[in-house]
C-alpha cells in the first residue's frame, strides 16, 4: 500500500488497485478484476422464509397435540417409564402424498389396536442421501423430473406432515438438510441421523438443537463408534452458522439434546441385530457413560436389503426382549402399500400406486401381521419388564 501511494501513480490507477485489494472476492491481475467465487453457480432462486412457509401452513392445535404427546411417549420409552417399544414404520420415501396420507389412515387405525405395547410412529422421509446420484427425494424435486422446485417441495412436505398428525399420527423423519428442520421440525416427533451423515460435525450440531429424540445409525461399514461419538455430541451445547425463521443468517446457539440413541442398521456385508451384536452395542454405550437404548432397523445391511426378511428381524428382536434384554427400545420398518420398489418411469401416470421408488418394502398386509404378532407376543412379555430409570447426559 506505501508503494501505490508513492509518486508517479495516478489517482485514477490508484483508486483500482486499492478497491481491488478491498474486495474479499477479487484478485488483482494487471488492472483487471478477476471473479473468484461463485464460478460453478448458475443461479440463486429465493427462497421464502420457514416464517412465511409456517404462516401459510399454520401448526394447528390438533397437530401439535399429536407431535408432543409422540415425543413425550418417546422420551418416556428411553427414560424407561413406558416399556412398550416405539416402531418408526412407513415408505422408504415419501414420493406420492396422496397414496403416502391412504398408508397413513390405515396405519394410525393398526396403532390404535397395538398401542398397548407399540407406540408408532410414521416413517416419513422427505430426503435421501446418495452416494453417487438419483433422486434426491420429494423436498428436492417434488414432481421427479429434475425441475427441483424446493420451494413447492417444502411447503408440500410441511402439509403432508400436518395432515399425517392431524390423525393423531407422529411422525419421524431423517434430517439430511440442516436448514430444511427450520420449516417443518414442529411437526416432527422423531428424528433419525443417517449412516452417511452420522459423523458430521454439521449434523451433530444440528442434532443438538433438535427439539426431538433423535437415533444415530451405525455406519454403513457397521462401525458403531461414529454413532456414539454422534450421540455424546449432540448432547453437548453448540454454536453453529444457521438461518432463524425470518430466513436470516444467524448464529444457532444450543444447549444439547438429551434423548440421542443408537440405530443399529447392519453394515459392512453383516447384520447387528443379534443378541451377540446388542451386547457389544451395550458395552459401547455403557463405556461412553450412554444410557443403553438400542433401536434396531429391521431394513438395510439387517436384511441384507431384502424386505421379506424384514419381519424375521423382527421376531428375533422381539424375542430377545421376551428373554429379558432391557435395553432394546424400538424398531425400524421399511413399508408401503404395495411390495417391493419399482424405478422412476418417464411418464409419471405409469407410477404403481403405493409402491416404492427407492429401497423395496414390505406391502400392507405384511406390516399389519408383523405388527399384530409383535403386539401378541410382547402383551405376554411387556407386564414382568422392567427396565432401570436412565439419567440422561447432562
Amino acid at each position: 500500500m506505501d508503494a501505490i501511494n508513492q509518486g508517479g501513480v495516478s489517482s485514477a490507477r490508484r483508486r483500482d488497485v486499492v478497491e481491488a485489494l478491498s474486495s474479499p472476492s477479487c484478485d488483482f491481475v494487471g488492472s483487471q478484476v478477476q471473479q473468484t467465487e461463485n464460478l460453478n453457480v448458475i443461479g440463486f432462486d429465493v427462497m421464502p422464509s420457514p416464517d412465511t412457509v409456517k404462516g401459510k401452513l399454520p401448526l394447528s392445535a390438533r397437530a401439535a397435540k399429536s407431535v408432543l404427546e409422540g415425543r413425550a411417549g418417546v422420551e418416556a420409552i428411553l427414560d424407561g417409564r413406558d416399556s412398550r417399544l416405539f416402531v418408526v414404520v412407513g415408505p422408504c420415501s415419501i414420493h406420492d402424498p396422496v397414496a403416502s396420507l391412504d398408508y397413513a389412515q390405515r396405519l394410525k387405525q393398526l396403532s390404535d389396536e397395538v398401542g398397548e405395547t407399540l407406540l408408532v410412529v410414521m416413517r416419513v422421509y422427505f430426503e435421501k442421501p446418495r452416494t453417487v446420484a438419483g433422486w434426491k427425494g420429494f423436498i428436492n424435486d417434488p414432481y421427479m423430473d429434475d425441475t427441483f422446485r424446493v420451494d413447492e417441495g417444502i411447503s408440500k412436505a410441511r402439509r403432508f406432515l400436518l395432515d399425517v398428525n392431524e390423525l393423531g399420527l407422529p411422525v419421524g423423519t431423517e434430517a439430511l438438510d440442516p436448514i430444511a428442520p427450520q420449516y417443518y421440525g414442529d411437526l416432527v416427533s422423531w428424528t433419525a441421523i443417517g449412516a452417511r451423515t452420522a459423523e458430521s460435525q454439521t449434523h451433530r450440531e444440528m442434532s443438538s438443537g433438535l427439539s426431538t429424540p433423535v437415533g444415530f445409525k451405525n455406519g454403513t461399514d457397521g462401525d458403531i463408534e461414529v454413532a456414539v461419538n454422534g450421540i455424546l455430541s449432540a448432547s453437548r451445547p453448540h454454536s453453529f452458522l444457521g438461518i432463524n425463521g425470518r430466513g436470516e443468517s444467524a448464529i444457532v446457539r444450543t444447549r444439547g439434546n438429551r434423548y440421542g440413541h443408537l440405530v443399529l442398521r447392519g453394515g459392512g456385508g453383516r447384520p447387528n441385530f443379534d443378541a451377540v451384536s446388542i451386547r457389544m452395542a451395550e458395552e459401547a454405550l455403557g463405556k461412553a457413560s450412554l444410557p443403553k437404548d438400542i433401536v434396531v432397523d429391521c431394513s438395510h445391511g439387517n436384511s441384507w436389503k431384502q424386505p421379506e426378511l424384514q419381519p424375521l428381524v423382527m421376531k428375533d428382536v422381539i424375542q430377545q426382549v421376551g428373554n429379558a434384554n432391557t435395553s432394546l427400545v424400538g424398531l425400524m420398518v421399511e413399508s408401503f402399500l404395495v411390495a417391493g420398489n419399482q424405478p422412476i418411469p418417464s411418464d409419471r401416470s405409469k407410477l404403481k400406486y403405493g409402491c416404492s421408488v427407492t429401497d423395496a418394502c414390505v406391502g400392507w398386509d405384511m406390516t399389519a401381521q408383523m405388527l399384530r404378532e409383535a403386539h401378541q407376543a410382547l402383551s405376554k412379555f411387556l407386564p414382568q419388564r422392567e427396565r432401570p430409570q436412565k439419567p440422561r447426559v447432562a
